[in-house]
């Protein structure tokens, strides 16, 4: 399928943003190949130092006309959008390399961006149940719920490239801000439950606190961004949430990164469109936050 060729309205592009994630790519690659054509992988590779590039390159090679593979460094933001641009197809489905696709998710997706611009699947977690089975903080925009996760997201990518794809500034929470500038433009996000990503759950307590200190930093981007978003979230609901050590310690872990960017933030504070949404951000590359 040439890249001059006008991709069909049902060809979809995979995108998948990695770095060092050798213990899980083959599962990943293995539940996409049998899904439902017309497709393409479109695989972006953070310069990898374990085997994730080899085992890349082997699927590359086995099936040439499915995977291709690109190199940018930086944050989940940043690879992403490199693979939206090199994509070539109408629609982007996006997941992440610790995920597991359901033999239906793309088709599943495909239903649903028939049906919307933008559509979001169920994301199941897998691992250690106490973290999996932790409530969801979930956020309303226009009759949305913005917080749906890039692991199990798809977007017309005319409408992507419109908004400019993932704000490259972020550290985590990229995903909320796409959904909430989509929804803000009048694109209301479908939910498909049939289309199913099966994600795994951080291996440790120590990873699994570290992702949460992350989304907390990444909700005091969005607030920077976007002012108040979480008035209509209840400090009561909240802590009743809490029902569990575990959950506690989440709350305490998210908080220490929202405050650490209260204090750390000075100038760099968000505010606005970033310039060229889709290229690099000047200056350092943002890490990649809860990888």
């Amino acid at each position: 399928m040439g890249s001059s060729a006008p991709a069909p309205s049902s060809f979809l592009s995979i995108v998948i943003t990695v770095r060092n994630e050798a213990p899980h790519l083959r599962e990943l690659l293995d539940s996409l190949l049998p899904q439902e054509p017309p497709f393409e992988i479109v695989l972006v590779d953070a310069l990898s130092r374990d085997g994730t590039q080899a085992i890349a390159a082997e699927y590359a090679r086995r099936h040439p006309s499915l995977v291709r593979i690109f190199e940018r460094k930086g944050s989940r933001g940043i690879g992403r959008n490199e693979g939206a641009r090199q994509a070539r197809g109408a629609g982007l489905a996006f997941i992440d390399g610790d995920c597991i696709a359901d033999s239906h998710w793309l088709a599943q997706l495909r239903q649903g961006l028939s049906d919307s611009s933008v559509a979001a699947g169920r994301t199941v977690a897998v691992g250690r149940s106490a973290y999996g089975n932790l409530e969801r903080v979930e956020l309303y925009q226009g009759g949305s719920d913005v917080t749906f996760p890039s692991c199990n997201l798809a977007y017309d990518r005319a409408l992507f490239l419109r908004l400019g794809g993932f704000d490259a500034r972020f550290i985590t929470a990229e995903d909320i801000d796409l959904n909430l500038r989509a929804v803000q433009t009048g694109h209301p996000i479908h939910f498909v439950p049939g289309a199913v990503v099966y994600h795994r759950m951080r291996p440790t307590l120590v990873r699994f606190l570290y992702q949460a200190f992350w989304n907390g930093y990444g909700r005091k981007q969005l607030t920077e961004k976007h002012g108040a978003l979480w008035g209509s979230y209840r400090v009561r609901r909240l802590i009743q949430g809490q029902r569990t050590v575990l959950a506690w310690a989440r709350l305490v872990a998210a908080m220490a990164g929202y405050l650490t960017r209260v204090v750390t933030a000075g100038r760099r504070r968000l505010s606005g469109p970033a310039p060229a949404l889709l290229g690099t951000p000047t200056g350092a590359e943002a890490p990649r936050g809860a990888d």
